[in-house]
């Protein structure tokens, strides 16, 4: 029986891997506490109620159909709120991609300006916008367009314009990456051997932006599905989303193992959207880390 011998390589592998770990610790200790805690707590509290094992908080979407028709409305609102954004998004990452270095940093300002005012201050400017006797209905009804104001807030139209007005960045963002970094020389050798703009656009362009396409897809659908305070200010009751179902059941009913349950089954939903996209990209291109 031979041992194997420790070399100095070996050693000071050794040595990097222990200062490497020492330099992750507090990180690591800071989402352990903030993130991996929490997330096991919730887990628990709800299969755990009055001093016992339980599922009942599961059996809920089962047999409440509030539960589930509340999950159908909020993947519905997140699918069309992606669909725009994506309608929206890619012509304006597309022409900031093809513009000079100067011009497209000033249309990706524009992009990012709303990230300059919190979430809450944009919800409440479009609730005076889209108010009934808000600035829109007021411009329609001066120009005679309409002779009563239009429906356009408190209802789910509200929700989805202002919902998309604060995720279109993630949309355009993705999307201009990875234009970026497409070779010009192949839309020009299409283009050369007699292609139209639009047979290059699309035999050569489109497929070449499916990635972050795809990658901005997924992040504005999995931020969509756990938006509160836009449908709740804008969707004056008649948008009823599954974070707002989390506030009901703990506000009103007190029902904390029912909130868990809603939470750890979005995240569920929330990992497998991810888990499905990695099987078109890469994760690490969603996430943004390649």
């Amino acid at each position: 029986m031979t041992t194997a011998i420790a070399t100095p390589s070996d050693n000071h592998e050794r040595s990097e891997q222990r200062l490497m770990l020492l330099l992750l610790a507090p990180a690591l200790l800071v989402v352990g506490a903030l993130l991996i805690v929490p997330l096991g707590w919730l887990a628990w509290q709800s299969v755990w109620q009055d001093g016992g094992f339980t599922i009942v908080n599961y059996q809920r979407f089962l047999t409440d159909s509030v539960y589930w028709m509340t999950f159908l409305e909020t993947f519905r609102i997140a699918f069309v709120v992606t669909l725009v954004t994506v309608l929206l998004g890619y012509p304006v990452a597309y022409v900031a991609a093809g513009l000079p270095q100067r011009w497209s940093m000033v249309v990706l300002a524009l992009v990012l300006l709303p990230f300059w005012t919190s979430v809450l201050v944009r919800a409440y400017a479009w609730l005076i916008l889209l108010q009934r006797t808000g600035i829109v209905n007021s411009a329609l009804k001066s120009a005679g367009v309409i002779d009563s104001p239009l429906l356009l807030v408190n209802n789910e139209f509200g929700t989805v314009l202002a919902t998309i007005h604060i995720l279109l960045p993630f949309m355009v963002l993705p999307l201009y990456a990875t234009m970026k970094k497409i070779p010009q020389e192949l839309v020009m050798a299409g283009s050369s051997l007699g292609g139209s703009p639009m047979h290059v656009f699309l035999r050569v362009f489109l497929p070449l932006s499916l990635p972050g396409m795809i990658a901005g897809m997924v992040l504005v659908f999995v931020l969509t599905l756990g938006f509160y305070i836009t449908p709740e200010l804008l969707g004056g009751g008649r948008t009823y989303m599954v974070s707002m179902l989390v506030s009901r059941n703990i506000q009103v009913y007190n029902e904390w193992g029912a909130a868990s349950s809603i939470s750890v089954v979005l995240m569920i939903c929330v990992f497998l959207v991810f888990k499905l996209a990695s099987l078109v990209i890469p994760f690490e291109r969603i996430i943004g880390t390649r």
